[in-house]
């Protein structure tokens, strides 16, 4: 039986999203008509974010939706981090101004499930290895490869979108969670970050053949960017290690480039050190003003991005137990304006407000912003 499941994406709408427009408004627009029928896209609200593609009035979903190999558990970071960070590492090669983004359309569902799975008799293109028997966490050869996901970037000429390049992603697992006998208790393989490098490129350049075997990948440039999850006790999610941008036609990986992202959970423990500082110190008296303010906190935490020494954004994470609205209400007010003075500038950000009920409140602020917005759920 093959070790695979789809899940429901975590957010409903992707961050690259905006309010939904037509080739006819869009800054690509070369004045097609709006119609329900053909293809509008979704506008931007920003120059830093893709516009997405709309079909007959439909948001356009990936045809491998949601497939990924098995992980008891599991993170739910990984998933955000690795979409997000797919979208980053294509904006180094798509620009936001000439392409447009669209979910996945040439790897369908049952092809990126035989591709996860292991190697077989009944089974020749997965590219995780064979099932050596062996039930010891060290003997055994592990899962390697978790997920695979791609993505379409589409260019427009005379009001019509053609397929400009794609990007694949390729998770490789920095821990494999198995068990020896169904239902029974979960063992780790640990996998090191070289170990689980070498072989998400040896498999690149698999995938890549492949692709060009179809014929409308044959010709278009193709990026395959590395990741590597966390395991699933880690706050954080995984980070990607490498991307290669392969030019049209290319049936191998010639070079690789390496990327230097990590992340911080605040605040920082275990004699750790952050690569700055003074974005620990601006959390950190955020986080005291905030737990002056309101006596029942349960937390305050947050998850920073970096690329080299440099802030990428933050998400913050506030659980509490509220009593009335009221409390919800100026706690955000609050919220607003400790943020704006304390945590770092010129970044995105957001901060979720939370308890055992469910999402209390959202505040969020673009890198080129100074101001939070809000917005508070109601009760009822």
């Amino acid at each position: 039986m093959k070790r695979l499941r789809t899940f429901i994406a975590l957010a409903a709408v992707p961050l690259f999203l905006a309010a939904c427009g037509n080739l006819g408004s869009s800054s690509m627009s070369s004045g097609s008509k709006t119609s329900t029928s053909g293809t509008q896209l979704t506008g931007q609200s920003n120059d830093n974010d893709y516009e997405g593609v709309i079909q007959s009035g439909h948001y356009t979903v990936s045809k491998s939706r949601g497939v990924t190999n098995t992980q008891d558990s599991g993170n739910t970071y990984n998933l955000k981090s690795f979409e997000n960070g797919m979208l980053s590492v294509s904006k180094k090669v798509f620009s936001t101004k000439n392409y447009v983004f669209q979910e996945g359309q040439y790897l369908s569902s049952t092809t990126v499930q035989n591709w996860l799975d292991r190697k077989s008799k009944t089974n020749s293109v997965g590219l995780n290895p064979v099932d050596n028997g062996s039930k010891s966490a060290s003997k055994r050869n592990p899962i390697y490869i978790q997920a695979l996901e791609e993505q379409d970037y589409m260019t427009q000429k005379n009001g019509k979108l053609s397929l400009g390049g794609v990007t694949v992603g390729i998770a490789v697992n920095s821990v494999d969670y198995f068990k020896k006998v169904q239902y029974g208790a979960t063992y780790e393989t640990k996998i090191t970050q070289a170990a689980g490098e070498a072989y998400a490129k040896k498999a690149a350049n698999t995938v890549l053949k492949r692709m060009r075997q179809k014929s409308a990948l044959k010709n278009v440039p193709i990026v395959i960017a590395v990741y590597r999850q966390a395991s699933n006790d880690s706050l954080i999610g995984g980070t990607f290690l490498a991307y290669s941008n392969n030019k049209a036609g290319s049936t191998s990986v010639a070079k690789w480039t390496a990327l230097n992202q990590k992340n911080y959970v605040f605040p920082i423990s275990n004699g750790a050190s952050s690569p700055n500082s003074n974005d620990a110190s601006s959390f950190s008296n955020f986080k005291s003003q905030v737990e002056n303010f309101f006596p029942n906190l349960s937390g305050v935490t947050a998850q920073a991005q970096y690329d080299g020494k440099t802030l990428q954004g933050m998400h913050v994470n506030i659980t509490t137990q509220f009593y009335s609205q009221t409390e919800i209400i100026n706690f955000t007010q609050y919220l607003q304006t400790a943020a704006q003075k304390y945590l770092p500038s010129g970044v995105p950000i957001d901060i979720t407000v939370s308890s055992t009920d469910g999402i209390q409140s959202f505040l969020n602020r673009t890198a080129s912003e100074k101001k939070f917005s809000s917005h508070v759920f109601n009760s009822y």
